[in-house]
């Protein structure tokens, strides 16, 4: 009987071994996301980020983590416990964080850095070795869904409600605007930023602004402010556009499209590469419409009319070969109007 046990509880050690070994090696990779302020649970930016840290916990065997900040003095402590949990991975999402991370990583050679909408490429020394940079080309998904905008208004008044003036939001402000001007030369864009990723109140109050002008659309690209754009929405009977994930079910009947951004892709490829040994450290990766990473909601048919859906297919097809450049700036978007006239 003895003999038997001793046989059994061996083989048990042996299969275990033999299981923890299967992935390389490497399933004692621990990765952690330290979010911005919207919180974990913002069902945009910092939501669709720990969606893709998720897939790739379950999906490549690592061990997953977040840590979240509800104000920016956060940033650096949240940093400061994923590094002493022994994290091989730190992520900060949003670049509000950048210079808390670049200190970090500055300090901690051995450990690995990302991040979202960030690029220290054009900094003084450039992006450190253990960091990579994952940026989005966000000016693109706001074109088309500015298109739908253009396209759709019935009063020739649309609205645009952003977070933070920064690069990043103008991005979307101006593709946005762009995309309208493409479609509808006559449009009229109401352009309003809240200084704030969490104040819903504030979206909301703007929003009802602009509808009570004559808008009959409002896209955000707000965060958490941007619930208080689509309250608006539902309370005005009117249109409104989500951000960075498909928002259509915030409101059946009112978020009609959204510009999505597909953090959750970003954050997944660079655990991928950390694990196969191809973290491309000192680098910048890019991601837009040709590498399936923005795009306009799968749920815009229940609002968009077919033909405007195959135009705005149409339309990607000449962002991705370069026919159209779509602007994300104040200065690319002059010039890309003085085509248009």
């Amino acid at each position: 009987m003895r003999k038997i046990v001793s046989i059994l509880i061996i083989s048990v050690l042996v299969l275990g071994i033999v299981g923890c070994s299967k992935d390389g090696g490497n399933s004692d990779l621990k990765v952690s996301m330290v979010t911005d302020v919207g919180g974990v649970n913002d069902e945009s930016f910092n939501q669709s980020a720990w969606e893709g840290l998720q897939k790739a916990g379950k999906e490549l065997g690592v061990k997953v983590s977040y840590q979240e900040s509800h104000q920016d003095a956060d940033f650096q402590p949240n940093i400061e416990a994923a590094t002493d949990a022994g994290n091989n991975l730190i992520i900060g999402i949003g670049y509000k964080l950048s210079d808390a991370i670049k200190e970090a990583a500055e300090k901690n050679s051995e450990i690995k850095y990302a991040i979202v909408d960030f690029s220290y490429d054009d900094t003084p020394g450039g992006t450190p070795d253990n960091v990579v940079g994952i940026v989005f080309k966000q000016e693109q998904p706001s074109f088309l869904v500015g298109y739908i905008a253009g396209k759709m208004t019935k009063t020739n008044k649309v609205g645009f409600v952003g977070g933070m003036e920064g690069d990043v939001i103008w991005a979307f402000d101006y593709g946005y605007q762009a995309g309208v001007k493409y479609a509808n030369k006559d449009a009229e864009v109401l352009r309003q930023y809240a200084e704030s990723y969490t104040d819903a109140a504030k979206g909301k109050a703007i929003a009802t602004s602009m509808y009570q002008q004559g808008a009959d659309i409002v896209f955000h690209a707000a965060g958490g402010v941007g619930d208080g754009v689509i309250e608006a929405a539902k309370e005005q009977d009117q249109y409104a556009i989500g951000v960075d994930k498909d928002q259509n079910f915030k409101a059946p009947d009112n978020v009609i499209t959204s510009a999505m951004k597909r953090v959750d892709v970003g954050v997944y490829n660079v655990v991928k590469d950390l694990k196969e040994g191809k973290f491309p450290g000192g680098t910048t990766v890019v991601y837009g419409l040709k590498e399936g990473a923005v795009d306009i909601a799968p749920t815009s048919d229940k609002h968009v009319p077919k033909e405007i859906l195959d135009e705005v297919e149409q339309l990607k097809k000449d962002i991705i070969d370069g026919k159209i450049v779509v602007p994300y700036n104040e200065d690319t978007y002059k010039e890309f109007i003085k085509t248009l006239q």
